[in-house]
């Protein structure tokens, strides 16, 4: 954000009184996501299947895709936008919520409903399925627990606020987070086990992260958390940017990966909470899904339009691809392919080897959806009342470059902070106009194990 300190004629050589006048305030409730209007955007990250690429769009419609040809199988129109609850699959069916307040099963190769289960609010968040039941979160404050195959209620859970969620279910229990700040622990019996309190919202379009004895997940207090899994006890924090983090981290080979919503993506040591790097996008662009991991290189989208390739080790950029809109979808890979949704109505298949477009699909709507900004639940403010005061002396302040004021403190330089030398390549390539942010498993991260790389539930099933 641009304050014109270059209007200026004299200026401020003590001028860090930016970073320490200024602050970043959270004045309301994270509400950015319900005020998404409709539109063929596509932000759900896709899920694929027998060579089927499943995924819903805010034009209402769960699409099924041929990852081969691009080619439209079957569509399924709900009575609301899809955005942040990702399809889930398993043997027959596929479930996914939608902000019509349902949950549905729809037959997979069919697109028949199986069932649907009716919920108080909108359903924003991905399911997991273990043990016959299908797990999820719903505006209306509950969390609930219904049977796979009829969609009938086993039980229901009351939290706080509304729970904008994706849980995850681990060794018996099940983890998820609320917009009362509470993540919970709970049976697969719904008997509540502990819960921890954070300093914000609880939301994550990603699965709460659970291996071994610890559970990481992130809250609107900025930070990152482990906490022991059988008990809630914290283990470790890690601090990142001022606007929020709205989704759970990933783990491979013992380091934590996580993008925030400062448009800053971390490699942290899992066991200590420490960095080992951070990458900055391009234009501070939101990233809230889970990065893809294959062959030491990580693969993230960017609410600047941008997908990354970064060197794992290092978080050197590689190369990148361009789209028309942001990014809020996971990369997925399929047969040294990568797919992945973008705000501009397109979902992207992508070689890995050439970095070239395969195919793109186009939803049924060409109009991207109304998004709001993304910061627009936070303000900036001057903690001192002396400021003004202080613009009176101007032989106390020699001039400073408007480029050096910055609200973040994470424009001062890092030893861990990368660059590209790679230009952006694509259809798009002319003059982008970013649409700000926020949002949108029981996966632990991308995995490439199998043909087709889906999320490896951190439970028997998936999310």
């Amino acid at each position: 954000m641009d304050f014109g300190f270059d209007s200026f004629d004299s200026g401020f050589s003590d001028f860090d009184a930016e970073l320490e006048e200024m602050e970043v305030k959270k004045t309301k409730k994270f509400d950015r996501i319900w005020k998404i209007g409709f539109g063929g955007s596509v932000c759900t990250q896709l899920c694929i299947s027998e060579g089927i690429a499943f995924f819903g769009s805010m034009d209402n419609n769960v699409y099924a895709v041929d990852c081969e040809t691009g080619k439209e199988l079957w569509r399924f129109k709900t009575n609301g936008g899809i955005l942040d609850s990702s399809p889930v699959v398993d043997d027959k069916n596929i479930f996914i919520g939608s902000f019509d307040s349902h949950m549905y099963a729809i037959e997979k190769f069919s697109g028949e409903v199986i069932w649907k289960f009716r919920t108080g609010g909108g359903i924003d968040a991905s399911a997991a399925v273990s043990g016959g039941l299908v797990f999820f979160g719903s505006r209306d404050g509950f969390f609930y627990a219904v049977d796979v195959k009829t969609g009938n209620i086993s039980w229901r859970f009351k939290t706080g606020d509304e729970i904008l969620s994706t849980p995850s279910v681990c060794n018996g229990m099940i983890y998820f987070g609320s917009f009362d700040g509470f993540l919970y622990c709970l049976s697969t019996e719904g008997k509540e086990m502990w819960r921890f309190k954070t300093g914000g919202e609880v939301m994550n379009s990603a699965p709460i992260l659970c291996i071994n004895d610890s559970v990481f997940f992130t809250s609107f207090d900025n930070n990152i958390y482990c906490v022991n899994s059988k008990n809630g006890k914290e283990l470790w924090r890690f601090r990142t940017g001022k606007y929020g983090n709205a989704t759970c981290p990933a783990l491979h080979e013992g380091v934590i990966y996580y993008g925030s919503r400062d448009g800053i993506f971390y490699a942290l040591d899992a066991n200590s909470g420490k960095e080992i790097w951070r990458f900055r996008t391009e234009g501070e662009g939101v990233i809230d899904k889970l990065p893809l991991i294959h062959n030491s290189v990580v693969y993230i989208g960017s609410e600047d339009g941008n997908m990354y390739a970064l060197y794992q080790k290092t978080g050197k950029e590689l190369w990148r691809f361009r789209t028309g809109g942001l990014i809020g979808t996971s990369v997925v890979l399929w047969k040294e392919h990568l797919f992945f949704g973008s705000w501009d109505c397109h979902v992207y298949k992508i070689s890995m080897k050439t970095h070239e477009e395969t195919w793109r699909f186009t939803t049924s709507s060409s109009n991207p959806s109304y998004c709001p900004p993304a910061y627009e639940a936070f303000k900036v403010e001057i903690k001192k009342g002396s400021f003004a005061e202080d613009f009176s002396d101007s032989d106390k302040y020699k001039s400073k470059k408007s480029s050096n004021a910055s609200l973040s403190d994470y424009n001062v330089k890092s030893e861990y902070a990368t660059t590209s030398d790679y230009k952006t390549k694509s259809d798009y390539d002319t003059n982008f106009v970013m649409i700000e942010e926020s949002r949108m498993t029981e996966v632990l991260l991308w995995t490439s194990g199998s043909t087709a790389s889906i999320p490896a539930f951190q439970t028997s099933m998936r999310n």
